[in-house]
């Protein structure tokens, strides 16, 4: 579970759900914005053949949710892809 904590921090995305899976709320300038960060995140996933729940609301925020619906919870291709991610965002 430490290790799950640490990897969260690490890469800016909150656990939930027990730990079955982690989530991030982003918020950009406006809905093009994000929609071409769901394009960007949509071309890291299909990369890495693994794909997170992406919700689009308030219509320019975003959250994003990884977890590994064959292992019933997180692996290390969630934490790859918030990585991923999280490179995509930027500071």
């Amino acid at each position: 579970m430490a290790d799950i904590q640490l990897a969260v921090e690490v890469i800016g995305f909150v656990q939930q759900g027990a730990g079955q899976q982690i989530l991030a709320e982003l918020e950009c300038q406006d809905f093009a914005a994000a929609i071409a960060l769901v394009n960007r995140i949509a071309e890291a996933a299909e990369q890495a053949d693994h794909h997170p729940d992406i919700l689009i609301h308030g219509y320019r925020r975003l959250t994003i949710t990884l977890t590994t619906h064959a292992a019933g919870g997180l692996t290390q291709r969630d934490f790859a892809l918030a990585r991923a991610i999280d490179a995509l965002v930027g500071p």
